[in-house]
């Protein structure tokens, strides 16, 4: 064991981040840190690197442990190059290498057996500690993060933020500590960067805890899960998918025995309105007992943990439109001398839902924003909607609801209100001003705009930047019922997977295709496994399979999008159900006949529709 966390706690003030969390590193162990953003996950590192105290509780490490943590601007002002930046972490094997040189260049006139000694102890030194390779292995490690060759010798001064971060994870990676702290090392890297990091860190020796909102990172790395929610640590072992299936096991296991619980407790409540109105004396007693006997179910009650309030979303695509969505012939695009693609054709089919992949620097955004500009041919019908990952389509000097107010100045503004409450933009937050927002309360005001446009085509760049697991999750399922069409730029290798059934990417300056979601697009990569004919617009007698396959894809989306729609109805339903019933419980009610008599017939009629939203969900459920 490296190290363990006992019973620790964060407090701030009146605030607690999380309150008796254990947990154990063992050597070698890769472990994922989730939560919701603020929940303390950036603060727990803090107080496994010791730069910061818990409120209570305590870390201890095993005895010479050593603990490397992502620093954000250590070279921040470094002249070096981004080679000789990197190779600082083998700062001592510089320094051997050169006295080796030293000791070499002696022994060229020497004979001095005292020299000869010190320099083959030197070089077994130099040997064991990777001596030989350390410079192919920085090189390689640099290219493998997302560097090419002319970049290495680039001053780091001069380098960006996104580059200079990737520096220090090559630096930490490198340098090999019992434990690795990594917070979100996905961030600024591509998808190929992003394999190649998966590969590293799964195959190092050193334990890695890593802050990710990658889950198929996660899924591929990690072996256990450390996830902060409700205010607690709690640890789950196995991948990413692994922990949703165990949580969402024990989280319907606690809710129905809550239900169940909650249900007998209404039934001696109702026992004892009884005895109450019989007002005797045998009554009382019967009465006091039966709230004893509540007291004590609900003292040994587990009540479930309510997550914080959800995002709903539902993607509704207006109006109707052509097949044929989009179509692009010969597009080219060059920035000075610079060629980003050329020869760029494509179709897209209504209903497509595609994700273009490349290198960062490639021409995607690019692409995707000349599209929204008007480069190729929609079909008719077609209206297009943009979300952009940096949020350009905001005014920085309006408030959250000026934004959407002027957006559609058709809309009430109660509509408005309505709709930013779906993205938890509730009473005086509204007028939040878009400058003052973190990057995901931009991300959820541009998901709230394009939302209320109700575009049959859909331009993404990079949806799932800036939101938190559960955010993406609820996202991803409104995408997946959408029944219009997407294009989308992402490296969020989970979402193309559970979105995607095409592939289009970059290679050599021009776009080519492949049909499938990532896993499919990646094998055939890697492997080659896949036919020639695979990357070509029509797959011959396969272009008729794949028709059906679509056409399939899009009807279960119809049915899923009903389903939805009709949980909604029934948990307003229920809602009204519960409401009416503790209305007519009420002894003023029970007191007045004609109230009772009008309530009991709206009760009647909210069970019928209830009832059958209960049977069209079942049948839709079986479809």
């Amino acid at each position: 064991m490296l190290l363990e966390a006992t019973n620790l706690s964060k407090s701030f003030g009146e605030r607690t981040l999380f309150s008796s969390g254990s947990f154990k590193i063992e050597a070698g162990e890769k472990v994922g840190v989730i939560g919701a953003n603020g929940c303390g996950k950036t603060t727990l590192f803090s107080i496994i690197s010791g730069r910061e105290e818990p409120s209570s509780g305590g870390i201890v490490k095993a005895k010479g442990v050593s603990i490397g943590y992502l620093s954000q601007h250590a070279c921040k002002d470094s002249k070096r190059s981004c080679f000789n930046e990197t190779l600082q972490v083998f700062e001592h094997l510089s320094r051997l290498e050169s006295e080796l040189e030293e000791l070499h260049t002696a022994l060229e006139n020497s004979t001095d057996q005292k020299l000869i000694e010190r320099e083959q102890v030197k070089r077994e030194i130099f040997q064991r500690d990777g001596g030989l390779t350390y410079k192919a292995r920085t090189r390689s490690a640099l290219l493998g993060i997302g560097f090419s060759e002319a970049e290495l010798d680039f001053s780091v001064d001069k380098l960006s933020g996104g580059q200079r971060s990737k520096i220090e994870l090559c630096k930490l990676l490198l340098s090999s500590p019992d434990i690795m702290l990594l917070d979100e090392p996905t961030n600024h890297l591509d998808i190929e960067a992003i394999e190649w990091l998966d590969s590293f860190i799964a195959n190092s020796k050193s334990a890695a805890v890593i802050i990710s909102h990658d889950r198929y990172f996660l899924d591929r790395v990690v072996g256990k899960i450390i996830a902060i929610e409700y205010g607690k640590i709690t640890t789950y072992s196995g991948n990413y998918s692994k922990y949703k299936e165990v949580k969402n096991r024990r989280e319907a296991a606690t809710l129905n025995e809550y239900k169940n619980t909650m249900r007998e407790v209404h039934r001696i409540e109702d026992i004892i309105k009884q005895q109450k109105r019989w007002n005797r004396e045998k009554n009382i007693k019967t009465a006091e007992s039966k709230q004893k006997q509540i007291d004590r179910i609900l003292s040994e009650l587990e009540i479930p943990e309510i997550e914080l309030p959800d995002i709903v979303l539902s993607f509704e695509a207006k109006g109707h439109c052509s097949d044929n969505i989009l179509s692009i012939n010969g597009a080219e695009k060059s920035f000075g001398n610079k060629l980003l693609y050329r020869d760029v054709s494509f179709d897209i089919k209504k209903a497509d839902r595609i994700l273009m992949l490349g290198k960062n620097g490639c021409g995607k955004t690019t692409l995707i924003k000349e599209i929204k500009d008007g480069l190729g041919r929609l079909g008719t019908g077609v209206t297009l909607g943009y979300f952009d990952q940096h949020g350009s389509n905001l005014d920085e000097n309006k408030t959250i609801f000026q934004q959407l107010r002027d957006a559609f100045p058709q809309k009430s503004n109660t509509e408005l209100r309505s709709a930013l409450a779906l993205f938890l933009f509730k009473g005086d937050e509204v007028f939040k001003e878009i400058s003052t927002l973190s990057g995901g309360e931009k991300a959820r005001v541009s998901l709230c705009e394009l939302i209320l446009r109700k575009d049959n085509f859909l331009l993404l760049d990079e949806p799932t930047n800036h939101l938190d697991l559960k955010s993406r999750e609820i996202l991803e399922e409104a995408l997946e019922s959408f029944e219009g069409t997407i294009l989308a730029v992402s490296h969020d290798r989970y979402f193309i997977n559970k979105i995607a059934d095409r592939i289009l990417y970059f290679t050599d300056n021009t776009l080519l295709e492949h049909r499938g979601n990532y896993d499919d697009y990646i094998n055939f990569v890697i492997n080659r496994s896949q036919p020639a004919q695979n990357d070509k617009k029509e797959l011959g007698s396969g272009g008729a399979n794949y028709k059906k396959q679509k056409e399939e894809a899009a009807r279960q989306r119809k049915i899923k999008t009903q389903i939805l729609r009709c949980e909604a109805e029934i948990e307003k339903l229920e809602k009204c159900q519960s409401e009416i019933e503790a209305e007519i419980s009420l002894p003023e009610t029970v007191a007045d006949y004609e109230k009772l008599a009008k309530l009991t017939a709206a009760l009647e009629e909210v069970k019928e529709k209830l009832n059958a939203a209960l049977e069209e969900w079942e049948e839709l459920s079986t479809l």
